[in-house]
């Protein structure tokens, strides 16, 4: 019988421990691979990934946002500027995870606790799709499911909830995305969670970028503009009855350029009551609940209308109880709601998210607005009036002269008219728009 020497034993043993390591990686690579596609990988828990370093982040790409890894959301619901709002943390956290959002289902009704009557709306039966790309291109992106490979591979995240959820836990949730495999997977899908409730890590002039890249399809613009015009057409008529103009103005056009007309978001809705009154007793504050006549009297205390002017009324109609809300104005205020305008016709056709869709594109325009500061309908479109004045190089929005002021009547200003209003674009969170506020920069 044959002996090894030494030296072939050596061999022998490098040989083995060769073999050994390369099997150990192969196993690592088909695991880091292969780990995806298996059942259950949608289910994994923390736990699952404790072999996983955390120094394996991956950084953003240099070329943007990645078009071949995806987020999903759930269906986005409530009113349409907690929509928005929703819309754009699902933004804002597909950017921070360097995917692409897939485009969201809305809600065109406001029932939100009877799901099978939620009325799911396309994101792009609102807005327009490949204009809110072009406009965002760089910072967020929005996704078709057509753009897929494969719809039954992804990852399935149940987003944390409760008062033990915190900012720090909710950001560490979201990093742990950004560690292979989990980054690997085409689609991450996060359910449970209307994303409106979701942790807010961005400041406000993200949210505000998201929102400058909201375009109305060609439709629900036409119909706001045909409304737009209807109550130029009114002030222009009382106007030149009452000789304040002097001249007689026969072009749509002139009449948009010359017609100045407030709106006024009155929130005195059964829904909004409700809500207003718990809200009060929660946070201990007696300025957000605003009836008919302080609303009015607040309105017409504020300094700079001219007389006659036409008012527009911004409600929910079929939320309304009290059908006396053209009564009581200061003379020279002139209310007009959807039905005394005659544009009741526009509005009725559509459900409800679109109606809200078409107000706010009249209060966005209106040469004044007033809202209520704890109204995330209100609260968008000062934010959007504020970025306007910005643009324009305006610094000093609380000046009295300012053009396009904003107003928030559950507050008491000067000379006891509503207070004046202008967004902190600074914050570093949406937490004051999200869910109201008396603290209005003014």
């Amino acid at each position: 019988m044959d002996f090894l020497s030494c030296k072939d034993i050596r061999f022998f043993n490098r040989h083995i421990a060769c073999r050994c390591l390369s099997l150990l990686f192969i196993v690592l690579v088909f695991r880091a691979i292969f780990l995806p596609i298996f059942p259950g990988f949608s289910s994994f828990q923390q736990n699952n990934f404790d072999w996983i370093h955390i120094s394996s982040y991956i950084s953003p790409s240099e070329n943007g946002i990645r078009r071949d890894k995806y987020l999903e959301v759930p269906q986005i619901v409530w009113g349409l500027n907690n929509q928005k709002i929703a819309f754009a943390r699902a933004c804002l956290t597909a950017r921070l995870l360097n995917r692409t959002l897939l485009m969201p289902s809305l809600s065109a009704s406001l029932f939100y606790k009877e799901v099978d009557l939620l009325q799911p709306i396309s994101f792009d039966k609102v807005f327009q799709f490949e204009e809110f790309n072009s406009r965002c291109s760089g910072f967020v992106q929005l996704g078709r499911y057509k753009e897929l490979s494969n719809k039954t591979e992804y990852y399935e995240l149940q987003k944390g909830s409760g008062r033990k959820w915190t900012l720090d836990r909710d950001m560490a949730q979201l990093r742990e995305l950004k560690v292979n495999p989990i980054d690997r997977v085409e689609i991450i899908r996060i359910v449970g969670k209307n994303p409106f409730l979701w942790q807010d890590h961005w400041p406000v002039k993200d949210y505000a970028k998201v929102f400058e890249c909201l375009v109305l399809v060609d439709e629900i613009a036409e119909e706001a503009e045909r409304v737009v015009s209807k109550i130029k057409e009114i002030g222009s008529t009382v106007r030149n009855k009452s000789d304040a103009i002097g001249i007689t103005i026969n072009s749509k056009s002139s009449i948009s350029q010359s017609v100045p007309y407030v709106a006024v978001h009155m929130r005195i809705e059964k829904d909004w009551m409700i809500h207003c009154k718990k809200l009060e007793q929660r946070s201990n504050i007696t300025q957000i609940c605003s009836n008919k006549e302080e609303i009015m009297k607040h309105v017409g205390h504020i300094v700079g209308f001219r007389d006659p002017t036409v008012v527009y009324l911004a409600v929910a109609d079929s939320l309304l109880e009290d059908s006396s809300i053209l009564n009581g104005w200061k003379e020279g205020l002139l209310p007009y709601e959807k039905k005394r305008l005659g544009v009741w016709d526009i509005y009725r056709k559509y459900p409800y998210l679109i109606q809200s869709a078409i107000d706010y594109e009249v209060c966005l325009r209106a040469d004044i607005f007033v809202g209520n500061s704890f109204s995330t309908f209100s609260s968008l479109v000062v934010l959007e009036r504020t970025q306007k004045l910005i643009r324009m190089g305006v610094t000093q929005s609380c000046d009295t002269d300012v053009r396009w002021p904003s107003y928030a009547y559950n507050i008491v200003g000067e000379s006891g008219g509503a207070q004046k209003w202008t967004t902190d674009m600074t914050g570093s969170s949406l937490q004051d728009i999200s869910y109201g506020s008396n603290r209005i920069t003014c």
